[in-house]
């Protein structure tokens, strides 16, 4: 499925001087359309990628879908990354991809938990059994859960997407994602789950990467500088503006998705500080920075996720991000995330 804007838009909002020709990219996502993508629907339309001289296609991913694949390949410009994780092995494989900005600073991941079980403190969960976990995340965020608190994996069960094993046991923890899971397990389970942000332990990945190859970057940087803070004005606009247009946009592409599930998500991002905290206070939505990528390196590398020893400094590049783009935007006196 495929979201496109049309060129009649770029006359639509008013552009001083003469018409020409807008840079067709296509954006892969890594799932079917949801808000953690609001960003770059934004963006589409309500004409800022066009004000940048964009024709963006929007290319909904999937459980069956590649966008990875696809950006390799050089069928897509862009391809809206996981965490640091995928970047890492890209450059251990000399596979020439590279993150150019990271719209979400904390990676949503939590694992969820009964409230007054015993299990209402993180450093109560590596007591927890079961604890219900991924294929994926055995080897990612669990491998790092391992290392750094001693969870252990004979207590793991297979985590399928469904929560209902996790109601049923109030002495489990289960993975999830922070903007979707938990409402769930509220309208399933009657109840509302402790939520342990990783990132706020020290999994200190960044997420929601936009990625592209090397040799885009050589050939195309203006595209490049404009996809990337036209989508950071994007989310400016999509947390703190009018989303409704965005937000029907999602719905036509994944109509499942309920307006309650799409306020949720929304609330959460902002509560936890997702998009915009710590250093986007600064250098704008969309930042990175050495000390960051270095530090999860490191991290990873003591978990025994990624090889010591690789060039991992070829995973990304700062030429794109860290300039101030959209701070106007951005309202006075927040509170403070989570």
């Amino acid at each position: 499925m495929r979201v496109a804007i049309m060129a009649a838009l770029a006359g639509a909002i008013g552009f001083a001087g003469p018409a020409f020709a807008l840079d067709k990219v296509t954006f892969g996502t890594n799932w079917v359309a949801d808000p953690e993508a609001g960003g770059y629907f934004q963006a589409l339309v309500d004409g800022t990628y066009a004000k940048y001289g964009l024709d963006v296609t929007i290319l909904q991913g999937g459980p069956t879908s590649n966008g990875a694949m696809l950006l390799i390949a050089g069928k897509i410009e862009f391809f809206m990354g996981g965490d640091m994780i995928g970047n890492f092995l890209d450059v251990e494989h000399d596979i020439p991809t590279i993150v150019v900005a990271a719209h979400f600073q904390k990676d949503p991941q939590i694992f969820m938990s009964h409230p007054g079980v015993g299990l209402d403190k993180w450093e109560d969960l590596p007591k927890a059994n079961p604890a219900f976990v991924s294929a994926g995340g055995v080897n990612t965020f669990w491998a790092w859960m391992r290392a750094a608190y001693g969870f252990s994996d004979k207590n793991i069960k297979p985590y399928n997407f469904n929560s209902a094993p996790f109601i049923a046991e109030p002495h489990s923890i289960q993975q999830g994602y922070l903007t979707s899971e938990p409402l769930a397990v509220e309208k399933e389970g009657g109840f509302k789950p402790n939520i342990f942000l990783l990132s706020n332990y020290g999994y200190t990945t960044y997420s929601t990467l936009v990625e592209t190859r090397r040799d885009f970057v050589e050939k195309h940087p203006d595209i490049v500088q404009r996809f990337v803070d036209a989508s950071t004005i994007g989310w400016y606009h999509y947390l703190y503006g009018d989303n409704k247009k965005a937000n029907e946009a999602i719905k036509r592409e994944n109509p499942e998705l309920t307006d309650d599930e799409i306020a949720f998500s929304i609330a959460k991002m902002k509560q936890y500080g997702i998009v915009d905290s710590g250093d986007t206070l600064k250098l704008g939505i969309g930042a990175m920075t050495d000390k960051r990528w270095a530090d999860f390196y490191q991290t990873m590398v003591k978990a025994g996720v990624v090889k010591a020893g690789i060039d991992y400094k070829k995973a990304y590049t700062l030429k794109f991000v860290n300039k101030g783009v959209g701070l106007d935007l951005r309202p006075k006196d927040l509170p403070s995330p989570k």
